[in-house]
Parts: structure tokens; C-alpha cells; sequence
């Protein structure tokens, strides 16, 4: 069956050349952007009540733009004047370069990973003895405990804001061709809309083996599927799944 219409799970890219423009473009399909979960920060009362007070930390792991947001939010709810002498360890070069929204760059302690948790260890492992602060939501990755605790270092977690399933009543009676889901919350959220929902010809693209083992659980067909070793992006992975379905 030929594709004409991809609905993607996740806010519209606000960059130009995202390439999913370059897809609409090339393929001549029609793209459409809702977000299927969103996210809502906890407030300060909230981070207090988990016992959490934030000099007690001199390092701040930040492993999102969220984290980044909700981090500086409830330190201005809180009114604690960060020092300059806190420590940011960024999971990635995109969150690292978020942060200058907040903080000078060149006058800070900025540590940067590569793209996973996992490679910012090294960075973690070398400053052992900060006591590390983990603004997160309230669906953490296991990796992310996992290597800490392996690490041996002195970390706590707090739920700064959380994941939340979005209203998608709007969509009820529109179809798709294809579904583009990037996480579980995403998979749950479909459900939570839609307890009835019944894929039939509708094809599920999903990111991330995490997600892939939701949308089996619920017993969907995955039909695409990235990353992998050919098609390390999802739009990659479109990309050749709708020249084989479109040259039919």
C-alpha cells in the first residue's frame, strides 16, 4: 500500500532544515506533527516534600532540555541563587548547548557527553566525590540509575516534572498511513485516547528497542523501525520504507 500521510508523535521542528521537511519534499507525502505526551513540572512545595534541598549538591546531571528547564525553574521557585561553582555534566552536545539559555558557557563547568548516558560515565567517574543532583521525570530511563550506581558515586534523583498523556481527541476519525512513535509514554498515550484502537493498514514506525517492546505488548506490527546499523534516523528509515511501498 503507497503512503501519502505520516502523523509523527512529537512537536513540529521549529528548524528549517529539519529533515523531515527535506522528506516532505522529496517523497510528496504530507506530514503532520501532534505531540502524543507532554510534559508538566512538579512544583517547588512538591521538590521540598521529596527532601531535596538544592545546596546540598555541587554537581548537576542534566539529561534533557526538560531537565535543563525544570532544573532552573524550581531554583527560582526556590530562591537559590545557583553558584557558579556548580558542575553541569550534559548527557549530550545539544543539552550543553541548551544550557547557555541559563548560564554563561565560558564561566561555568561544563562536562559533555557524546549522545547516551553511558558515554557521559567517563565524565561522571572522573568527579566521583560531587554530590550529584538528578533532575528527572517520573519515567527515568533504567539505564540512567544503572550506571550511576555502578559509578559508586553520591547521586540522588528527584522528579522534577512529569510525563504526561496529551488529548487527542481531535484525532479520532482521521487516518494515517503511517503512526511514528519515539518512546513507550507515546505507545500508552495511542491507548489511553484510544482503547479500541485497531491497526488494520495503518503502519507503525518506532524509535528505540524500548519502544518497539511497547508496541509489541499491545500488540501492534511494527512495520519500521530505526535505529539500526542502515538507517540510523527514523526519517531515513521512512525514507525507504515509502520508496519500496511508493514505486508499486
Amino acid at each position: 500500500m503507497k503512503v501519502k500521510t505520516i502523523l509523527v508523535s512529537q512537536p513540529e521542528p521549529k528548524v528549517e532544515n529539519s529533515p523531515y521537511f527535506d522528506l516532505i519534499d522529496r517523497q510528496k507525502v504530507k506530514i503532520d506533527f501532534v505531540p502524543f505526551i507532554h510534559v508538566e513540572g512538579v512544583d517547588g512545595k512538591e521538590v521540598r516534600a521529596q527532601k531535596i534541598d538544592l545546596k546540598d549538591f555541587t554537581a548537576i546531571i542534566l539529561t534533557s532540555r526538560n531537565s535543563v528547564d525544570h532544573f532552573f525553574r524550581i531554583a527560582d521557585e526556590l530562591r537559590f541563587k545557583v553558584p557558579d561553582s556548580m558542575k553541569y555534566f550534559c548527557q549530550s552536545e545539544a543539552v550543553a548547548y541548551y544550557l547557555q539559555k541559563y548560564v554563561v558557557y565560558r564561566k561555568r563547568k561544563i562536562y559533555v557527553g557524546k549522545r547516551t548516558f553511558t558515554e557521559l560515565s567517563p565524565l561522571i567517574k572522573k568527579y566521583k566525590t560531587e554530590k550529584f543532583l538528578l533532575p528527572a521525570s517520573d519515567k527515568l530511563k533504567p539505564e540512567v540509575p544503572k550506571v550511576l550506581n555502578d559509578l559508586k558515586v553520591s547521586w540522588t534523583e528527584s522528579v522534577f516534572y512529569r510525563t504526561v498523556v496529551s488529548d487527542l481527541s481531535g484525532l479520532r476519525n482521521v487516518y494515517y498511513d503511517i503512526l511514528v512513535f519515539f518512546s513507550p509514554s507515546g505507545i500508552e498515550s495511542l491507548f489511553e485516547n484510544f482503547p479500541d484502537f485497531e491497526q488494520n493498514d495503518t503502519r507503525i514506525a518506532v524509535f528505540g528497542n524500548t519502544t518497539v517492546k511497547a508496541a509489541t505488548e499491545k500488540g501492534l506490527r511494527v512495520d519500521i523501525q530505526a535505529p539500526t546499523p542502515e538507517m540510523p534516523s527514523m526519517t531515513m528509515a521512512l525514507e525507504k520504507y515509502i520508496k519500496e511501498m511508493n514505486k508499486k
